[in-house]
């Protein structure tokens, strides 16, 4: 597995609440469709006003083709709609999932 990061920062609450809501309605699913396996939005503690968007990807190269297909094309949506001047910093990371542990959820 593969993870990609999204992490952004914000200087209003008004500016982090729209955003929020453009990625659970919107964003998520297009990065789903572009190839990712699943997706999570994050509200950071201990920071007021940060978030990460968290994506796995079932390999790097799976990630890498989503980023030559699909990322610009959803980043540039990205940007049109929340651009810097917005009061918003953009941090990326990505890495390797190398352990991972679940609790099945018991009926």
């Amino acid at each position: 597995m593969f993870r990609y990061t999204v992490a952004c920062t914000f200087d209003d609450a008004a500016t982090a609440e729209e955003w929020v809501a453009w990625l659970r309605d919107e964003h998520l699913g297009d990065v789903l469709q572009a190839g990712a396996s699943a997706g999570e939005v994050v509200r950071i503690d201990g920071e007021a006003l940060r978030y990460e968007a968290r994506y796995a990807f079932l390999s790097r190269a799976a990630f890498a083709a989503y980023e030559r297909d699909h990322a610009p094309r959803l980043r540039a949506e990205g940007m049109a709609r929340f651009p810097l001047d917005r009061g918003l910093r953009y941090e990326r990371t990505t890495g390797e999932l190398v352990a991972h542990a679940a609790k099945e959820r018991v009926r």
